[in-house]
C-alpha cells in the first residue's frame, strides 16, 4: 500500500476512490478526472432514482461504465454487487482515510447546507429536513447515522480487498493536506497544473 510520499509509477486509466461518507470522494474524483482526462461517473447518480428509490438498472449501468477504458468513480455500494464488477477492472484505488473529526464536520456542514437550501441532487431528489436528519438514528433514513454506522468499514475491509485483488495499486491518504500534496505530485509528473479544491454541497 502506497502513501502520499510514494511515487506512482504509472498513469492509471481506471480509478476507484474509497472513504467514509463525507471524506470528499466525489470532489477528488472530479479533480482526478481533469488531471488524467478520465470520465467521472458519479455512482450515487446511478443508484438513486426518484424519491430515493434504487434504480432497477443500477448494476447494468455499473457494468456498462466499468467495461469502458477510462473512468474514475467512488468505491461504493459494495454490498449491492459493485465490487465484483468494478474492482477487477480498476488499476488504482485511492483511500481517503481521514481523521473522524474532519469527516464528521465535513458531512455535518454539507448536509445541513444541502437540506436548508433544498439543493437538488440525483434525479430530482433533495435532502431530508434538518430536524429529521438530526433526530433519527436509522442509517437508512439519515446520512449522518449512516456515516457513524460505516465509520470503520474501510479500515476493516481494505486488507481483504488487497488480498482479493493483488493487481490493484492502493494509495492511502490520511489527511486532506496529504491529498493535496499527492495531487500536486501527480500533476507535476503529468506536466499539468491543478486547480484548488472546490467546495460542493453534493460531495461524498
Amino acid at each position: 500500500m502506497l502513501s502520499a510520499a510514494d511515487p506512482l509509477l504509472f498513469r492509471p486509466e481506471r480509478v476507484l476512490i474509497a472513504g467514509v461518507t463525507g471524506s470528499g470522494k466525489t470532489t477528488l474524483a472530479r479533480r482526478i478526472a481533469e488531471l488524467w482526462d478520465l470520465r467521472h461517473v458519479e455512482i450515487d447518480g446511478l443508484f438513486h432514482g426518484e424519491n430515493w428509490t434504487p434504480r432497477p438498472s443500477f448494476l447494468d449501468d455499473v457494468r456498462a461504465f466499468a467495461a469502458t477504458d477510462r473512468w474514475v468513480t467512488e468505491w461504493q455500494y459494495t454490498s449491492k454487487g459493485t465490487d465484483e464488477i468494478m474492482t477487477p477492472r480498476a488499476q488504482l484505488a485511492i483511500w481517503l482515510d481521514y481523521p473522524w473529526p474532519i469527516v464528521r464536520t465535513r458531512l455535518l456542514r454539507r448536509t445541513l447546507s444541502r437540506s436548508i437550501l433544498r439543493t437538488e441532487m440525483y434525479n430530482g431528489n433533495v435532502e431530508k429536513p434538518v430536524w429529521q436528519l438530526l433526530t433519527t438514528r436509522d442509517p437508512d433514513r439519515s446520512i449522518l447515522a449512516w456515516q457513524k454506522k460505516t465509520r470503520m468499514f474501510w479500515a476493516t475491509q481494505m486488507p481483504l480487498r488487497r488480498e482479493r485483488h493483488p493487481h490493484l495499486t492502493i494509495v492511502r491518504l490520511r489527511h486532506p493536506r496529504e491529498t493535496e500534496r499527492w495531487l500536486r505530485a501527480q500533476a507535476g509528473a503529468s506536466g499539468v497544473s491543478i486547480a484548488p479544491p472546490k467546495r460542493r454541497s453534493r460531495d461524498r
